[in-house]
């Protein structure tokens, strides 16, 4: 990367950390969005910078939180998260080599119905969810985490329905973000697959990370949760639909 695409990548990645740190979700996306839109790197060294980083922002968090984590339903999670995150690993390194448009259209997507998904506060459920809903919404956030590190919207929208105290929900979310992160990085390490030398320069936005993670924790904004949802929302349908629509347009031959 260039200077100036560094620097972009640097503010990209402290601003989605500061969201994360704030929400307890949207790092991955905000960023994996904003590489789609930008072109800065490819969509599988992203997707690897962004477990990295991931990884950073999420133990940052867990030095102190690590106590209120629900380990049962963390292990439900995982259990089926990890096996199917190698399903989406493999589906990215497809994709990506034959065919980059379908695989923007689909992170478009993503995007986009995550941020719709994420935009409704979910109803508190009254009784707490069965083991099976955990299997079944971890499977589908370890194929997204697998092909773009995003394993946050499925997953925050079944948290966020239980009856669990949020410090619990949000401390739980990120751990398993963290150990997502650690095998689909393990993953690459095994593949061979590996971003290039230059390319790695993107992990210069650890401190970045840090930093804006600090700055959420010290000097949150003075705005209500309910309002930086709707920030983070109105940011991310925009970039999932700059995204997907030209992509989906040269597809299928359209103007």
């Amino acid at each position: 990367m260039s200077v100036a695409e560094l620097i972009g990548f640097l503010v990209l990645t402290g601003a989605a950390a500061y969201a994360q740190t704030l929400t307890g979700f949207a790092f991955g996306l905000i960023t994996m969005g904003g590489v789609g839109l930008t072109g800065l790197l490819s969509l599988p060294d992203a997707a690897m910078i962004v477990s990295v980083l991931t990884l950073v922002n999420a133990a940052q968090m867990l030095l102190i939180g690590w106590r209120d984590v629900a380990w049962r339903e963390f292990g439900f999670v995982m259990a089926a998260s990890i096996p199917l995150l190698f399903v989406g690993y493999w589906l990215l390194e497809w994709l990506a080599g034959t065919r980059t448009d379908l695989l923007r259209l689909i992170l478009g997507f993503v995007i986009i119905v995550s941020s719709l998904q994420l935009a409704r506060k979910p109803e508190p459920l009254a009784k707490q969810s069965n083991d099976g809903s955990f299997l079944f919404f971890g499977a589908i956030a370890g194929l997204m985490g697998g092909m773009f590190s995003t394993a946050g919207p499925p997953l925050v929208y079944h948290f966020y329905r239980q009856p669990m105290p949020l410090v619990t929900v949000r401390e739980t979310l990120v751990t398993v973000f963290a150990l997502n992160a650690v095998f689909r990085i393990g993953l690459v390490v095994v593949s061979g697959d590996l971003p290039a030398g230059s390319t790695l320069t993107g992990l210069l936005a650890i401190p970045a990370v840090m930093g804006a993670t600090y700055a959420a924790r010290r000097w949150p904004p003075p705005v209500s949760s309910t309002t930086m949802r709707r920030m983070v929302f109105i940011l991310l349908f925009l970039s999932g639909v700059s995204l997907g629509a030209p992509a989906f347009m040269h597809l299928f031959g359209v103007l």
